[in-house]
C-alpha cells in the first residue's frame, strides 16, 4: 500500500491555488542593491577562501640585467555560507472556508520574506563597516573594512600614511571633498599610491536630499556666492534607504568599479521552496531555503563616515 504522506489524493483535498501562489509569486531572489553593490557570484563548496597578493615596485633603469621584484602576500580570508530558513502553517479548515485570498497573499509573501532577509544582510556590509565582527568572514587583517590603521605585511613598511579609510565628520560640501583627499592618497601594501576615483557617493535617505543638492546644484552650496559648483555632475548618488535602520548619520564615498572588483556575494544555494501535508492533521506545510555569504577581499575601493 502506497503512503499516505505521499498519496496524491490527500494534497489533492488541499487548493491547488496555493501551490501556484507559492512557487510563482515569490517575488525576485536578490534585491536590486545587492545586484548594484556587490560582484555577485555562485559558489559550490563549503567555503570561499580570498587571499591578496601584493603590488608590484616600480620599473628601474636598465643596467646589464632586469631586476626582478618582489611580491609579498596579502591577508586571508575565510568565507562560510550560513543557512537560512522560514516557514508558515496553514490549517485545513482555515483553507477550506477563507474567501477574501488572505492566505493567498501570506504563501507568497514568503519568498518576499526570503528576498527581504538576503537584502538586510547585504546592507550589512556597510552599516557594519565600523566593526570588525563578521557576519560570514574570518579576516586575518583582524580590523574594520573602515579604519584608520590597516596593516600590511610588507615587511618594515610604515602606515602611518595611507591607510586610513575611516572619518568621522557630518555630511556637507566640506566633509566630502576632505573624503576624496583621503581617498586619494590611500596606498598599496607597498606604500605606491594607487588609482582611486571615488565617484559614488551611499547615504541613507535622511541625507538624501542634501547629497542630491550637493552633486545637482549649479552654484556653489550653501553658500551666497555664484561661484560654480565643484561637485556638480561629480558622483553618482546611491541612496540604500535600509541604511537608516542602522544610523541616520553615517555616510560613505566608493569607487564603484572597485568596489565591484572587492566586495563578493556568494550565493551557494538560490531561495528554493518545498510544501508538504501533514497527513494526521491536514496541515499544509510551506518552507524556503537558502545559503548566502558575503566579504570584501580588500578594503582599498572605499572611505565610510561614522558620524559622532
Amino acid at each position: 500500500m502506497a503512503s499516505p504522506l505521499t498519496d496524491r489524493q490527500f494534497v489533492r483535498l488541499l487548493d491547488d491555488r496555493l501551490d501556484e501562489v507559492f512557487f510563482m509569486n515569490h517575488g525576485a531572489d536578490l534585491d536590486e542593491n545587492i545586484q548594484t553593490l556587490y560582484n555577485v557570484k555562485t559558489s559550490n563548496k563549503a567555503w570561499e577562501e580570498l587571499f591578496g597578493i601584493g603590488d608590484i615596485p616600480d620599473f628601474s633603469e636598465l643596467v646589464g640585467t632586469i631586476t626582478y621584484s618582489p611580491m609579498y602576500p596579502g591577508y586571508h580570508t575565510k568565507v562560510e555560507h550560513k543557512e537560512f530558513t522560514n516557514g508558515i502553517q496553514i490549517t485545513r479548515k482555515l483553507i477550506d472556508d477563507e474567501r477574501y485570498d488572505v492566505i493567498e497573499g501570506r504563501v507568497g509573501r514568503l519568498g518576499e520574506s526570503a528576498r527581504r532577509t538576503k537584502e538586510k544582510y547585504g546592507c550589512r556590509a556597510f552599516a557594519y563597516a565600523f566593526s570588525n565582527t563578521f557576519d560570514f568572514a574570518t579576516a586575518e587583517e583582524g580590523v574594520s573594512l573602515c579604519n584608520d590603521s590597516h596593516l600590511t605585511k610588507t615587511s618594515g613598511l610604515s602606515t602611518t600614511t595611507g591607510f586610513d579609510n575611516y572619518v568621522t565628520t557630518a555630511f556637507s560640501p566640506v566633509a566630502v571633498e576632505a573624503a576624496r583627499l583621503l581617498g586619494n592618497k590611500i596606498r598599496s601594501d607597498i606604500g605606491e599610491r594607487i588609482d582611486m576615483n571615488l565617484d559614488t557617493l551611499i547615504v541613507p535617505d535622511e541625507l538624501a536630499q542634501d547629497a542630491w543638492e550637493l552633486i545637482s546644484s549649479a552654484g556653489k552650496v550653501d553658500t551666497d556666492n555664484n561661484n560654480a559648483n565643484w561637485f556638480k555632475g561629480k558622483y553618482r548618488l546611491l541612496i540604500y534607504k535600509r541604511l537608516s535602520d542602522y544610523d541616520t548619520n553615517n555616510w560613505y564615498m566608493v569607487d564603484y568599479n572597485k568596489m565591484k572588483q572587492q566586495l563578493y556575494w556568494y550565493n551557494r544555494i538560490p531561495t528554493e521552496f518545498k510544501n508538504t501535508t501533514d497527513f494526521d492533521t491536514f496541515i499544509r506545510k510551506y518552507a524556503g531555503y537558502f545559503r548566502i555569504s558575503y566579504a570584501h577581499k580588500d578594503w582599498r575601493w572605499l572611505v565610510g563616515a561614522e558620524v559622532t
